[in-house]
């Protein structure tokens, strides 16, 4: 019985000394990462477009959709044959619709019920998607458009075609507003910008341009004056979004 007591201490004893080394040998603590600040930054670029795109609708009503669509087909072929002594090249044209809806007449039985549709004719439209080059002669252009039958649609998009450098220079504009944010924020915590992590180029666009004249207002212009289309080209703004993620320093 002594044995058997004094060797359990023993055993116990040399299990400790085993375990030590383990805990001594214990993988270190991972570093903190360094403190970072994520900022975003927008910058603009201002350009005057040299391209303006028009829609040109030419909308007919007959009875019959062949009349209709011959009626149509008429109007939108003055039309076209006119862009040319606007300067407008056959690549610049393009036909962006068509289509031909019959109209229903609805009437209502003595009964108080609706009696099936009535078909009371049937619309044709066509359209032309028309690219202007020659800005000043855009108002000309409208004006003789719609002499020649368009009467419908409305949208002007000025563009500038090729806008490669003023993307760019909306691009330093913003960087430069992101990276005076962050140095602002880390100031005012008592730090130093570092490295840049990361830098995100967010999509560029067009700011909204201003609402199109209807082709109604542009028809009863033409009709009363022969003076052009007024149109003011203005200019275009390209804005630019980055968001950028520094490292901060002590």
């Amino acid at each position: 019985m002594s044995a058997v007591r004094l060797f359990a201490p023993l055993a116990l004893v040399t299990g400790l000394a085993l375990a030590a080394p383990a805990f001594a040998q214990g993988a270190p603590s991972p570093s903190p990462l360094p403190a970072r600040v994520s900022v975003t930054g927008e910058g603009h670029a201002n350009g005057a477009p040299d391209l303006a795109v028009t829609q040109l609708t030419v909308m007919r009503a007959a009875a019959t959709a062949a009349d209709a669509l011959e009626q149509a087909n008429t109007a939108m072929e003055a039309v076209r044959s006119a862009m040319a002594s606007f300067g407008v090249e056959a690549r610049d044209l393009q036909t962006s619709g068509f289509q031909i809806t019959p109209q229903y007449r609805y009437d209502n039985r003595p009964d108080g019920t609706q009696a099936p549709p009535v078909v009371t004719g049937y619309e044709a439209r066509n359209t032309l998607s028309v690219k202007v080059r020659d800005l000043p002669k855009l108002g000309e252009l409208l004006d003789r458009a719609v002499q020649l039958g368009v009467n419908e649609g409305g949208s002007i998009s000025f563009q500038i075609e090729d806008d490669a450098a003023l993307r760019d220079s909306a691009r330093r504009d913003a960087v430069a507003q992101a990276r005076s944010s962050a140095e602002a924020l880390a100031g005012a915590a008592g730090l130093k910008l570092g490295r840049v992590i990361t830098i995100e180029d967010a999509a560029n666009a067009y700011a909204p341009p201003p609402p199109p004249m209807p082709y109604g207002e542009m028809r009863m212009m033409a009709a009363g004056s022969a003076a052009k289309v007024p149109v003011e080209v203005g200019e275009n703004t390209i804005t630019s979004q980055v968001r950028i993620v520094y490292e901060l320093q002590p």
